[in-house]
């Protein structure tokens, strides 16, 4: 009978330590880990194929983190659905933080199946598991035989009253000026960064490197405790299938595609036709060699490693020896240029509003669409419950931006994650709630795309929101900033405004949004190993030249929002009353706020605090039903005459609907011979005046009418 065996490991991290656990609770994976940190724990295995997968061009590695709403002692909401189900938002963005982390370590030409999985298991609702995953999934690797050059380190840095906070908790989220997640790796003893995601409320460049400084001894620290539990435990890394092209193959596919012919496809202005004759003369290539060798399979991938290789050197070696404002890149830009930009505005007449922007081949339609607070997406998750989300920005990739055909599906990672990016660096700019009681939407649909859709997808949101009237702070753009780096030296290039090859083999795609006043989002990918200090500080000065170029462009064709909203977009009205008064509002199982939304077509959004919106495209709809609540709430005076309404007629006396919702009892000795009269019937309208309110709130009424 198997028993349990483990080994524990211990650090301390700022005010507290993190636990590591390493056991044979996953044996038949290739590597797992156990960490945890107070009262949050997350597990991480990583598991390899035990062959290469054939007939693919690319490494498969899939990676999962897993939120189960067991981890925080919770059932999920849905009556219907009690199971998780598709990841969340949180858990997809997740996961591709860990990818990105983590794939650039891997052997290029690995073609074995890696899935890697980091499930949190319990949390204490206060300390981000996001920062324990990373952890568990490189000692999980790194402790495996799966060939990987790691361990990483992740860590978040947020600043709060002018402080630096490591690894800011849930409840500190929204008073941060920014939070950036950083990942690195060490070599050299230098700490190489190779990747951010950066959320900020205009922050400048000078910020987010004195983050990255303040955060470096803490990554060293992280990954040379990893490098102590892997000197103990770790396992001697399985002998994979390695791709070796002879030389003969090397110099047969330079006779069949040679280098000067190679570069004229590669640095040919970039339109559709010409990257068709780049793709075709790929497969002419691969066909040729599988057609010479029909019962090697290995040739047809060790051909397109060398034709993907022959690429990427000569890119690499085109750009690094290039001087920086030579004209040599593929559509003759310099280094620093940014491809022709046009942009427009209200182009579909019956949304709320919408922006075109356009910059060379890459083409982004944002389109904004104004909603009642009733339209806020209730969220849930194992952090929080019933949280609820007024501000969205989805992206869109079809498949035809690209020249492809493929099946429309629902959103995937990718999609999902430009999507956050371009929330992210809009969030900072939209107005508060009480100022603006809007839900607001926006959607982007890529028309084009040759490099950046989701920094151009932030351009043309922001045309969007102010052409729909949102009051934003200012106008955000974003750019993309490549880089070519010298594998044998210190020799690189960066460049401004990546597309198309630049992008597919180049070093990195380092991502910057913001406003003139400073930095709202940055994503940073790399396929290197990481990047220097002096590498990010040189690529955030040019990126933010780059963006106030941008912004230039924009703000010829709209500078600041619209002063009216659009027509179309819903009227929103706000009321506040006595929270005392909220039942009433609404009645008995909901009968009078129903009937007021019912006789008037709009939405009504109660808040706890007494706050009362009422939305609708009628102006008219609104102002009758705020009326309507307000007659409910209105504090009836003695002395006060009213036009009635005789709702109930009883032996003792008459109940009489004075405002909507409130009745007072006409009592029989007000009428003459204390009797009824047979004349007055339910529905009738009556003169009563009040004469007295008990402490209860009951009204008693005389008739002002002396026919009677």
């Amino acid at each position: 009978m198997s028993k349990l065996i483990k080994q524990d490991f211990e650090l301390k991290f700022g005010q507290d330590s993190i636990k590591v656990e390493i056991n044979n609770l996953a044996e038949q994976a290739n590597g797992s880990a156990w960490v945890k940190y107070k009262g949050t724990e997350v597990f991480a295995t990583a598991t390899m194929s035990e062959k290469e997968k054939e007939g693919t061009d690319f490494f498969p590695l899939t990676v999962n983190y897993e939120e189960k709403f067991y981890a925080a002692g919770k059932i999920l909401g849905s009556r219907y659905l009690r199971r998780e189900g598709r990841p969340t938002v949180e858990e997809i963005l997740q996961s591709r933080a860990i990818d990105r982390v983590i794939r650039p370590l891997f052997p290029e030409d690995m073609r074995r199946e890696v899935q890697v999985i980091a499930d949190c298991l319990s949390l204490d609702e206060k300390d981000d598991p996001a920062v324990l995953a990373p952890l568990a999934v490189s000692l999980a690797l790194s402790l495996s035989d799966i060939p990987w050059q790691g361990p990483i380190a992740l860590i978040k840095v947020g600043k709060k009253d002018g402080k630096l906070i490591l690894n800011p908790g849930y409840n500190e989220k929204e008073e941060l000026l920014f939070e950036i997640t950083l990942g690195a790796v060490e070599r050299d003893n230098d700490i190489l960064i190779n990747m951010i995601e950066a959320e900020a409320k205009e922050v400048k460049n000078e910020e987010i490197i004195e983050a990255i400084n303040f955060t470096r001894p803490y990554l060293k620290k992280l990954i040379l405790f990893q490098k102590d539990i892997i000197k103990q435990l770790g396992k001697e890394k399985a002998t994979i299938k390695r791709i070796t092209p002879t030389r003969d193959l090397e110099e047969e596919i330079n006779k069949l595609l040679p280098s000067s012919e190679l570069e004229s496809l590669i640095f040919q202005k970039p339109t559709a036709e010409n990257r068709k004759k780049f793709q075709e003369a790929k497969e002419n290539l691969i066909e040729t060699i599988k057609n010479k060798y029909p019962e090697d399979t290995d040739k047809i991938g060790e051909a397109t490693f060398v034709f993907e290789k022959t690429v990427r050197d000569l890119i690499h070696n085109k750009f690094i020896q290039s001087d920086e404002n030579e004209s040599m890149r593929p559509d003759g830009r310099k280094l620093n240029e940014i491809r022709d930009i046009s942009c427009q505005v209200s182009l579909l007449p019956r949304v709320h509003g919408s922006g075109l922007f356009i910059r060379g081949a890459t083409k982004s339609l944002s389109v904004v669409t104004l909603g009642s607070p009733e339209d806020q997406k209730l969220m849930e998750s194992i952090e929080f419950s019933d949280k609820k989300k007024r501000f969205m920005h989805h992206y869109n990739f079809p498949p035809y931006c690209s020249g492809e055909v493929k099946p429309l599906r629902s959103p995937n990672r990718r999609e999902i994650g430009h999507g956050m990016l371009g929330e992210n660096a809009l969030r900072a700019l939209i107005p508060d709630f009480d100022s603006f009681p809007y839900t607001i939407r926006i959607v982007t649909e890529i028309l084009s795309s040759n490099g950046s859709t989701s920094q151009a997808s932030i351009c043309s949101s922001s045309l969007a929101l102010m052409d729909a009237g949102v009051p934003i702070k200012r106008p955000a753009a974003g750019i993309a900033m490549g880089l070519m780096k010298d594998p044998h030296g210190d020799d690189y290039k960066i460049l401004t405004d990546i597309q198309g090859v630049e992008d597919h083999y180049g070093d990195m795609d380092f991502k910057v949004a913001g406003t003139r006043k400073g930095i709202t989002a940055i994503q940073l990918d790399v396929k290197i190993e990481g990047l220097s200090q002096k590498i990010i500080e040189e690529t955030l000065q040019k990126a933010e030249k780059a963006r106030f170029t941008i912004l230039d462009k924009m703000e010829q064709v709209i500078s600041q929002p619209r002063k009216n909203l659009s027509p179309f977009a819903p009227t929103i009205k706000e009321i506040r009353v006595d929270p005392k008064k909220i039942g009433d509002i609404i009645g008995p199982k909901g009968k009078i706020i129903n009937e007021i939304i019912e006789k008037y077509g709009v939405d009504i959004d109660i808040e706890p605090s007494g706050q009362i919106f009422v939305s609708s495209e009628n102006k008219e709809a609104v102002k009758k039903a705020i009326d309507w609540i307000k007659n409910i709430t209105k504090e009836v005076k003695i002395g006060e005459i009213f036009n009635g309404k005789v709702k109930k007629i009883m032996n003792f006396g008459v109940f009489v609907e004075i405002l909507p919702g409130q009745d007072g009892l006409l009592h029989i000795s007000h009428f003459p011979r204390q009797r009824i009269p047979k004349d007055i019937k339910i529905g009738d309208i009556i003169p009563v005046k009040v004469i007295s309110i008990d402490k209860e709130g009951r009204i008693s009424l005389s008739i002002e009418h002396k026919g009677l």
